[in-house]
């Protein structure tokens, strides 16, 4: 990608609306919007003041020909979002006029912007560190308001201010452990073990407090995996329904109805889920029913958690042993369904024979038990402790892995120093720790792995 060259996306949705925006970001920005726009009051674009708008056509320069009545919007370098020149084009919001004028904007000399180049100038032009940069996309992907608040906070430099203080500190003992051994000769104090030692497990402590969110942090980034699982004809379908609150699967009293897994998403107090109806255990000879159940496995082995549903009317079953069989250690909820219409089943035995899984008596299609239901699985995920709007939240795959390597490299520092050797060998650990800590924010990461993350992005963001 060029750095010097001017860029140029449509930066709305594809489809009609009510405005569609064309973004212009680089040295050639005003000079190019200058060649299109013309103002009724003869306004020249490369004198209009920063943050301001103007009203005029976008005209072909050879032709003379109207393309659309625009607003234009003016942010001059450093203070815009990529810190270059930017200029936006609001048309009608139509296919048609958009992309008539992005093919004129380039006609004139911007070339079309890569996925997140536009996010990828800010970063590199040192407005967000690569965290912050992360956090755009993850605000346009947000499912819920507690996911936006999330990405917000990063957005805002949460997780940054938390990272750069360590990598200052790990820096400091590492600049010390290096004096004493390139200038001994100087009336240098020496850094000891236990100096090294104390310093390094105060921030691999922090490290782990952040690790520690990182489960609360994905599930708010990308949704709770949620399969719902039971015989036949128990109510799966019917509490997907009532969660979604819309009639999307299919419920008759016909045993076998759903064959395959049905994925929605549902928001449960601002925790995003994305739940799966599957087709209903059971031994069976229909081959399609039989592929539903296999995909009913599969998607289990991936799944966050299940909500179990079992029969009031009918009672326990073999089925049902089953089917809690599969989870083993996988998290789950079961659910009595039906209990206005039946009570066959010993709360009390199956209190027993599952003494750490959450049991709710309801009913789908009265409506009993479902708000208590959504609060247990809130609480499932947030454990009673921090909430995202409160805390730092490590959401990003990417983040987590760069901690998790930061923690591993400090626990060699530790074994280095317990096994006495020199301490200018716990000084490589102490770098890598560093510099792990530095992919996070970007300071430590090459180009090809800045190019794959933006890559993700949309075009013209």
């Amino acid at each position: 990608m060029g750095k010097g060259d001017t860029i140029c996306a449509i930066a709305t949705p594809p489809g009609e609306g009510g405005i569609g925006i064309v973004r212009l970001s680089g040295p050639e920005s005003l000079a190019i919007a200058g060649k299109i726009f013309k103002s009724p009051r003869k306004k020249v674009v490369s004198e209009l003041p920063t943050y301001s708008a103007h009203y005029g056509h976008i005209i072909g320069p050879e032709t003379g020909k109207i393309i659309d009545e625009v607003i234009l919007l003016i942010m001059l370098a450093p203070r815009s979002y990529t810190r270059e020149d930017v200029v936006e084009i609001h048309c009608h919001g139509g296919i048609v006029p958009l992309r008539q004028v992005l093919e004129l904007v380039i006609a004139q000399g911007a070339r079309t912007a890569q996925p997140g180049e536009f996010t990828q100038r800010a970063f590199l032009n040192g407005r967000l560190d690569l965290a912050q940069a992360e956090a755009v996309i993850d605000i346009v992907r947000a499912k819920t308001s507690a996911g936006l608040q999330t990405a917000l906070g990063q957005l805002g430099g949460g997780l940054s201010r938390r990272i750069i203080p360590l990598r200052e500190r790990l820096l400091e003992i590492l600049a010390q452990v290096e004096v004493s051994i390139d200038f001994p000769e100087y009336d240098v104090p020496e850094i000891t073990a236990a100096e090294i030692r104390a310093g390094s497990a105060g921030v691999q402590r922090e490290i782990e407090e952040l690790l520690q969110t990182a489960d609360q942090g994905r599930i708010l980034r990308e949704g709770l995996r949620t399969i719902i699982l039971g015989k036949p004809n128990v109510g799966k379908s019917s509490l997907l329904n009532a969660l979604l609150r819309e009639q999307r699967a299919l419920v008759t009293a016909i045993p076998g109805t759903t064959r395959d897994v049905i994925e929605e998403y549902i928001n449960i107090r601002g925790v995003p889920l994305q739940i799966m109806d599957t087709a209903g255990i059971r031994q069976t000879e229909d081959l399609v029913e039989k592929l539903g159940i296999e995909q009913a496995r599969h998607f289990l082995a991936t799944a966050d958690l299940a909500l179990v549903i079992l029969d009031a009317q009918v009672g326990w079953s073999a089925e049902d042993g089953a089917i809690m069989d599969m989870l083993q250690d996988k998290k789950a909820i079961i659910l009595i369904n039906k209990i206005d219409i039946g009570d066959a089943i010993d709360m009390g035995e199956l209190g027993r024979r599952f003494p750490t899984t959450p049991i709710l008596r309801i009913s789908v299609q009265e409506g009993w038990g479902l708000e208590e239901l959504e609060n247990v699985i809130y609480e499932m995920v947030f454990k009673g402790e921090v909430r995202p709007e409160e805390s730092v939240l490590v959401s990003n795959a990417r983040h987590m892995e760069a901690l998790l390597r930061a923690k591993a490299s400090l626990r060699g520092v530790h074994r280095t120093l317990e096994a006495g050797m020199p301490v200018d060998l716990a000084a490589i650990d102490l770098r890598e720790a560093w510099e792990h800590l530095g992919k996070i924010t970007g300071d430590t990461v090459g180009e090809d792995v800045i190019d794959r993350i933006f890559s993700d992005f949309c075009v013209g963001k």
